[in-house]
């Protein structure tokens, strides 16, 4: 029996985790339980799962959360410390970091400090210190097994590889809603379309990022830290099916890809269960269904955010954080529909150049990247305004 702690459980991720622990009630527990606003999501999954811990980050839904829960054997906390420190237990063996964005770093630092196997759904903690994270990750004898579909797949095709025989990583890319669109037609999307993706049911801040290229992006940066790899041997690669989730290429030429339907739950329940594969009973996948797969270069002229990950990932440092505190913020800005879509990557390319560049930051550095690259992005969304 596998106790996990699941960061995030309100969200897409963690709700389709939760799938995952239900239909193998013999194999996983819930062992902690944490949500940011949801109160009402996690409240029920509470009741249902009887988690040994809940925490909602928001402390003003503390009240909520702990008189709803009175009754049932389980411990209710509120902030982000707690979310942080609870991940030490002793009785946690995996944790599933499915919270969104930089909120996501402290709380995989501290379960890879303590020494927990980490399945890792938020990429922006090793976009924003993939080489902090990964250095602490080999001191510690800790996995880290990915759950986006992309690198679950490379991990999948790496097994039983050498690394040297690794030429390069494919990831592919749906290429969002709006592939093809000229950069006319990128000026008049809205908000509802921009929230309609083609083949995957993902949050709203994800979905955006899937619009814009920058999930692409953000998976380019996470792939060098988790597979060791140069930015040279990374290319992306539009697969407008979505089947092939990625690609590995050998040194011989050959290529080894994983395949599957669009189902968030498949590398969930392979990164939890990994080195055993468990069977269940999920739609499979029918070439017949799916006669044609096409392939296209990704258009990095229109879709700028992809050349912007790339010029963070050549550079380093603290540069891919600049970036991700940037769309966090610009993003949360075109969900509010006080900047435009286009301006997304326009917002993210200037912080890129005002933010100091730190060569080999520490955490101490990444915390004030941060806040600077935040502060910088809202007051160029409010001269947009």
């Amino acid at each position: 029996m596998k106790k996990i702690a699941l960061l995030g459980s309100t969200g897409s991720i963690g709700q389709q985790t939760l799938d995952v622990v239900e239909q193998n009630p013999d194999l996983f527990a819930v062992e902690v339980l944490t949500a940011n606003n949801n109160v009402d999501l996690l409240i029920s999954q509470a009741i249902k799962f009887m988690p040994n811990v809940v925490i909602i980050s928001n402390e003003e839904k503390y009240g909520l959360v702990r008189d709803a829960l009175a009754q049932y054997p389980i411990k209710v906390y509120a902030g982000c410390d707690a979310i942080a420190q609870v991940v030490e237990m002793g009785s946690i063996d995996t944790v599933v970091t499915a919270m969104v964005g930089f909120s996501g770093l402290l709380p995989t630092l501290r379960a890879v400090n303590a020494g927990k196997q980490i399945c890792l759904a938020n990429k922006e903690t090793l976009v924003v210190a993939g080489d902090l994270i990964t250095r602490l990750a080999i001191e510690n004898r800790v996995e880290i097994l990915p759950i986006d579909s992309e690198h679950s797949a490379i991990f999948q095709c790496l097994v039983g590889e050498a690394e040297e025989s690794v030429e390069k990583i494919l990831l592919t890319c749906s290429g969002g809603p709006f592939h093809g669109k000229t950069a006319e037609e990128l000026k008049r999307v809205t908000l509802k379309q921009a929230l309609k993706h083609p083949n995957w049911d993902m949050g709203a801040k994800i979905t955006i990022d899937s619009a814009t290229l920058m999930n692409k992006g953000f998976e380019v940066i996470e792939a060098k830290w988790l597979f060791g790899l140069k930015p040279s041997q990374i290319e992306v690669v539009v697969h407008p099916q979505s089947i092939i989730h990625s690609m590995v290429q050998f040194c011989d030429g050959s290529i080894k890809a994983q395949l599957g339907l669009p189902d968030m739950r498949i590398p969930i329940q392979f990164a939890l269960s990994y080195p055993i594969r468990i069977k269940n009973e999920m739609h499979r996948f029918n070439f017949a269904d799916y006669p044609t797969f096409t392939f296209t270069t990704p258009d990095t002229k229109n879709f700028r955010n992809l050349a912007l990950s790339f010029e963070a990932l050549e550079k380093g440092g603290n540069l891919a954080c600049v970036l991700n505190a940037a769309n966090e913020v610009s993003v949360k800005a075109f969900l509010n529909e006080k900047i435009s879509f286009t301006d997304i990557p326009i917002i993210n390319g200037k912080v890129m150049e005002m933010v100091s560049f730190v060569g080999q930051p520490g955490l101490a550095d990444y915390m004030e990247t941060d806040a600077a690259s935040r502060r910088y992005a809202e007051e160029i969304v409010l001269k947009l305004k």
